[in-house]
């Protein structure tokens, strides 16, 4: 009878354990908090002011311990709107927030933007639709917009104007997915300082910049559509707006596209090329200019470049430029150089800082369809050459063009001045110019053109390593393979015209 009793006993307490629940820790048993903006006063109708009310919604959301403020169906008017820690800004679909022309919050004092190191727009967070500073556990989402229809495009706006439509100055722990930004004034996005930012699947269409990260560090940013043509579309910064240099860091880009359409024409699917720039339009993805404290671990893949400049990776402000992987490009209508790495010395800083460097870059698997008549460049300056790039199954077609006078041109060396491919004026090559560089190695690249060009496809000056494996290169008649001027090791292997070469000095050659 023991065994009998001891097994209705266990399937008694077996049952017992089955339907009873344990208890639920509070912290995930709670439903977040949520404030609808319509219940503390926002109207929602376009044309009342909802400032207020939608940071009443934020303070209610913050003296629950953080929540949600939710942006239903509806046109939200509004002046500058105070992001705080714990927050997430939900913007429904069907809903915009309008940034209003009025007075927004006063940009507020920075020693080092009055010092010239960087322009008013980097220098300040406060004068934006949205801001916030030292928060964390942030998050703007939902399939909404943000329209900055009140904001200036202006890097140095009047007193009380906006010209940001996202500024976020030291937070940590950020999210930034699903919504549009259209006209986003001078930035669409200024992050400066922050750790930890996730943006994904974001889609702007501006006047100015798309996004700039500046000083950040652990930020992935993903499946977002840019245009700008006006400016760049996403752009990494490490200027001295925080008082002191800090590297961009650890920062991916993947699976991004970038254009420089009208602005607003790519949002609206029309794709209109009517805007005319001087220059050209922009609206690529760049390192730069700002560069104080350098680009480290940096990682680009998976990115199609339309109707815009080509990638450019740049430090000229005394930051250290290294370890960038960068492939899977596909461009198309590129307006000037696809490829452009530069090592300058603007120096626009603290004095005494000495000249940066660039190295350790890898670029595998582009395609570059209908360039400009430019060509890609690789320049450092005398006494500091960029170092370590691999360029590896590069392909690149440009429109082709190029005369005897644009081949027989030396370029300036612009070494205070700002990057930017134009500014070098007319290149003596059509594929790449390389000048001031140490171990360049290119291995699978192609280079035609579409109208006659009797440019070379390559010069190199001043380099130091320069190795070309399986290389194809359409060139005029007239026109050698290579143009080389004051070339330590150069050595080409399986170059379509060109015999195998081993050289350990070339003063001035041909090939």
């Amino acid at each position: 009878m023991r065994r009998p009793t001891a097994l209705l006993l266990a399937a008694a307490l077996g049952l017992i354990i089955l339907t009873t629940t344990p208890p639920v820790p509070q912290a995930l048993a709670a439903t977040p908090f949520i404030a609808n903006v319509r219940s503390y006063g926002a109207t929602g109708n376009g044309k009342t002011l909802d400032t207020k009310a939608i940071n009443r919604a934020i303070a209610a959301a913050v003296a629950k311990g953080g929540g949600i403020v939710e942006f239903p169906s509806g046109n939200y008017l509004s002046l500058s709107i105070h992001l705080k820690s714990n927050i997430t800004l939900q913007i429904d679909k069907g809903a915009t927030i309008i940034a209003a022309t009025g007075t927004y919050d006063a940009a507020e004092p920075n020693k080092w933007g009055d010092k010239g190191y960087q322009d008013f727009g980097h220098s300040h967070w406060h004068n934006s639709l949205i801001w916030g500073e030292n928060l964390e556990n942030i998050a703007i989402t939902g399939s909404g917009k943000i329209y900055g229809k009140g904001l200036t495009h202006s890097s140095n706006p009047p007193a009380g104007a906006g010209n940001k439509a996202i500024a976020l100055k030291l937070c940590k722990n950020v999210i930034l997915r699903d919504f549009t930004i259209r006209h986003g004034g001078h930035f669409g996005l200024l992050a400066t300082g922050v750790d930890n930012m996730s943006i994904d699947n974001l889609k702007i269409d501006t006047d100015r910049d798309g996004m700039d990260i500046d000083s950040c560090r652990f930020v992935r940013i993903g499946n977002c559509s840019v245009n700008a043509p006006e400016d760049d579309a996403i752009c990494l910064k490490s200027s001295y707006a925080l008082g002191f240099p800090r590297a961009c860091d650890h920062v991916a880009i993947s699976t991004c596209q970038v254009s420089g359409y009208d602005e607003g024409t790519f949002l609206d699917g029309t794709l209109k090329r009517n805007a005319s720039f001087s220059g050209g339009v922009t609206g690529r993805i760049k390192l730069g200019t700002e560069s104080n404290g350098g680009f480290r671990n940096i990682d680009i893949s998976n990115c199609k470049f339309t109707y815009s400049r080509g990638l450019a990776l740049e430090t000229v402000d005394g930051g250290i430029l290294e370890d960038v992987n960068v492939s899977n490009l596909t461009m198309q209508d590129i307006v000037n150089a696809p490829i452009y790495l530069r090592l300058g010395a603007r120096m626009r800083g603290p004095s005494g800082v000495p000249v940066g460097a660039l190295r350790r870059v890898t670029i595998r698997n582009v395609t570059a369809h209908h360039a400009a008549i430019g060509s890609s460049i690789i320049a450092g300056i005398p006494g500091h050459m960029i170092e370590d790039v691999t360029l590896d199954n590069v392909h690149i077609d440009t429109v082709g063009g190029g005369t005897s006078a644009m081949a027989a041109t030396e370029p300036p060396e612009l070494i205070t001045a700002k990057p930017e491919p134009s500014s070098h004026g007319p290149m003596p090559a059509y594929g790449f110019f390389i000048r001031h560089a140490a171990n360049i190695v290119m291995n699978d690249v192609g280079l035609t053109y579409v109208k006659r060009d009797v440019r070379p496809p390559f010069v190199l000056e001043q380099v130091n390593i320069a190795a070309f494996s399986s290389v194809t290169a359409r060139h005029d008649s007239t026109a050698p393979t290579f143009i080389l001027r004051d070339v330590n090791h150069f050595s080409t292997s399986n170059v379509q015209g060109v015999p195998d070469v081993q050289k350990s000095r070339i003063s001035s050659g041909k090939y």
